[in-house]
Order: structure tokens, then C-alpha cells, then sequence
């Protein structure tokens, strides 16, 4: 069973200095049939205007994942963190058992655009903490590069959640391969660019989530980049 998320279908916030779709429910967007996918619990795209942001805030019991398209975006928190994420980088930020933050776009001219990623962790109350990594574009060139695990490998991001995070930049014409293990499930989520995930077009944007195991084949229409989540059924 396969679950397909529209880019103009998502829910959609315009707070002025805040542009922000929504793939899952989420603040005053809810939608019940879209309470997220396996862990993935939210998935929102974020364009946030030159010094704006999001004021200190709470959050507890959450795998929390920024990952900056473009821009750059500053990260304070309680556990002492300060941080810009720019392009390529992808940021975590365990809430466990409470941390606040406040994220902001570090740019007086240019805006930010940011995904903004929850994941339900492995169990409640674990310690706060956090972990930012650059992963150069040329890793993902062709190629799914994991970009967060549990374990940590491939000098990936660590996550405390069952899950793999891969990004890929895929040229027009080239195919990359994903297998889907059984008992597990999928959700991607396209960053730009145009693919056919067997035979289904998806564009920047979209998000698809299946739940059949096997192998998951994607062609570039148009150059393309995507984010790959494999986590448990």
C-alpha cells in the first residue's frame, strides 16, 4: 500500500515572515488520514525571511532533523549549542527529556529554506543532545548517501530510531536502486527536480510512502534530489 502526498496537496501556513507546507498534520493543519508514516512523524518545508525566525520554544521526546537547502539558519539551544546550518548540512537535535531552541535565518538578505523533520524516537525521556554534520553534494552524486542511522556508520548522523536517512542527487537519465527489506518501509521526499519511482512521476515537493518490500527504482526526468527514509513497518 502506497501513500502519495501532492506538493500542492500539503498543508499549507503563511505567517508573512513564515512560509511553510506541511506533508503531515501539524499545528492548525490537521488532517487525520496524515498523522505521519512508521516514526516519521512531521515533515515540513520551510521558507523563513531574512532575520526572522522561530522564537525559544520547547519540545521534549522527538528526534528532531533540520536539513538547510538553501540559506543559513542559526540554532541556539539550552544544552549551550550554537550553530549555523548551511546547504548540505544536516543538523540533529534529540529533545528527550525537554530542551528549548530557537532557530532563526542567520541572513539580513537572504531567506532560508530549510525541510524541518520529527521522528518518534526509541523510547521516551532520553537524555537532550545534539549533532550537525556537512555532507558534500558530490557524495550523493548518482548514489544514495546515508546522511543518519542508529549505529552512526558511514560517518553518518546519529539517530536514536531504527531508521536510515539516505539523501541523492539524481542526473537526467541516470537511475539509482533502493532496497526495501522486509519488514520495513519507505518515505520519500523530493527536494527538486522531476524522477519516476517506478513509473510514478514524482516532482519537488511530493512525498511517497510504501510499504512493500523489494527494490525501489528512480530515474531522473530532470535533475533531481530526494530524501530516502527506510525505517521500520
Amino acid at each position: 500500500m502506497n501513500l502519495l502526498i501532492k506538493s500542492d496537496d500539503r498543508g499549507n501556513a503563511d505567517h508573512g515572515w513564515l512560509r511553510s507546507r506541511h506533508s503531515f498534520s501539524f499545528a492548525d493543519y490537521y488532517e487525520p488520514t496524515r498523522m505521519g508514516f512508521g516514526c516519521l512523524r512531521v515533515i515540513n518545508e520551510d521558507r523563513v525571511a531574512p532575520g526572522q525566525g522561530f522564537g525559544t520554544h520547547a519540545h521534549r521526546d522527538m528526534e528532531i532533523l533540520s536539513y538547510v537547502l538553501s540559506g543559513e539558519l542559526a540554532h541556539k539551544d539550552s544544552l549551550g549549542t550554537g550553530s549555523v546550518i548551511r546547504s548540505g548540512d544536516l543538523q540533529r537535535m534529540t529533545a528527550g527529556s525537554g530542551v528549548t531552541h530557537s532557530e532563526f535565518n542567520a541572513s539580513q538578505n537572504t531567506p532560508v529554506h530549510f525541510l524541518q523533520i520529527w521522528l518518534l524516537p526509541e523510547r521516551n525521556g532520553l537524555p537532550p543532545g545534539y549533532e550537525q554534520k556537512t555532507f558534500p553534494p558530490g557524495e550523493q552524486r548518482n548514489s544514495f548517501r546515508l546522511i543518519a542511522s542508529r549505529d552512526g556508520r558511514e560517518q553518518s548522523i546519529t539517530v536514536h530510531q531504527d531508521v536510515e536517512l539516505y539523501a541523492a542527487s539524481v542526473e537526467v537519465n541516470a537511475t539509482v536502486t533502493h532496497s526495501v527489506r522486509d519488514g520495513r518501509i519507505a518515505w520519500i521526499q523530493m527536494v527538486a527536480g522531476k524522477l519516476q519511482v517506478d513509473g510514478q512521476q514524482l516532482e519537488a515537493g511530493d512525498g511517497l510512502g510504501t510499504r512493500m518490500p523489494g527494490a525501489l527504482r528512480f530515474t531522473g526526468v530532470e535533475a533531481a534530489e530526494l530524501l530516502l527514509f527506510d525505517m521500520p513497518g
